[in-house]
Parts: structure tokens; sequence; C-alpha cells
């Protein structure tokens, strides 16, 4: 039998994988894109690296953020019954 801390800090990493990872990937893409984007034009500006990314952030946070802090707020309720339980032991 496992430590329930562990599995609890297991989970959480898996959590932030989860929550984190959706929205990395979408600047990441975009991020790609522009520098390809750059590279071939030789334009070297910076706000052309930033903004992008910060548009697709900003749209993958409007676009997930209901499912994201559901899967949050599951985690918690989770978290929460298995700190009774073990208070309960």
């Amino acid at each position: 039998m496992s430590d329930p801390i562990v599995l609890a800090a297991r989970d959480a990493l898996w959590m932030a994988v989860q929550i984190g990872g959706p929205p990395l990937l979408a600047m990441l893409a975009v991020g790609l894109g522009v520098a390809l984007l750059q590279a071939l034009t030789q334009i070297n500006e910076a706000t052309l690296a930033f903004l992008p990314k910060l548009a697709a952030l900003g749209t993958a946070l409007l676009l997930l953020g209901p499912a994201m802090a559901g899967s949050l707020r599951g985690f918690a309720g989770r978290l929460f019954d298995a700190v009774i339980a073990a208070g309960l032991r």
C-alpha cells in the first residue's frame, strides 16, 4: 500500500500537466510558426514573436478555462475527501 502523501503529490503533478499542457502546446505551436515566418522573411522583430504567443495563450485559456477549472475542482474534491478519510482512521 502506497503512502497517501505520495499518491496526492503524484496526482498533483499530473493535474499540473493536464492544466498547463494545452496552453503551453498552443504557445509552442504559434511560436514555431512565428519563428518559421521570421526565418523565411528575415524579419527580427521582438513583438512579432511575443504578441501572437500572448494571443494564443489568451485564446487557449478562454476556450479551455471552464474544462480546466472543472478538472481542478474535481481534484480538490478528491483531495479533501482523502484528507477526511485519513482523519477518520
